[in-house]
């Protein structure tokens, strides 16, 4: 059931669903149950349903076979690859420049009249 936290719904049924696979309750090549199904299990409207299996489709967890439903991809695609340490010291890096620049420009902003 769609939960009243604020997360969009859709992103609540995705991430359920997300999980299912991540734990092999839906396993490679299972199909998901119908829309129509979802939409009661979750007690969420058919569009609300669809975006969340667009969702997974655009993450790679799921494909849809015209006239025959949505299954669960035999490769999902990987996680991404954690970053290195240099990586993170380098985003950390940058991430105080930018914002001593930001500070520097919200500061010259307000010392104008």
């Amino acid at each position: 059931m769609v939960k009243n936290t604020g997360r969009p719904g859709y992103l609540q049924i995705a991430d359920d669903l997300r999980e299912q696979i991540r734990s092999g309750a839906l396993t490679p090549g299972a199909p998901l149950p119908s829309t129509t199904r979802l939409a009661e299990r979750y007690e969420a409207s058919l569009s609300v349903v669809k975006l969340a299996v667009g969702v997974l489709r655009n993450e790679g967890l799921v494909i849809g076979q015209q006239g025959k439903g949505v299954f669960v991809r035999e490769s999902a695609a990987p996680a991404p690859p954690e970053a290195s340490s240099d990586e993170l010291t380098e985003i950390r890096a940058t991430l105080q420049d930018l914002s001593e620049r930001l500070a520097r420009v919200e500061s010259a902003l307000s010392d104008r009249p």
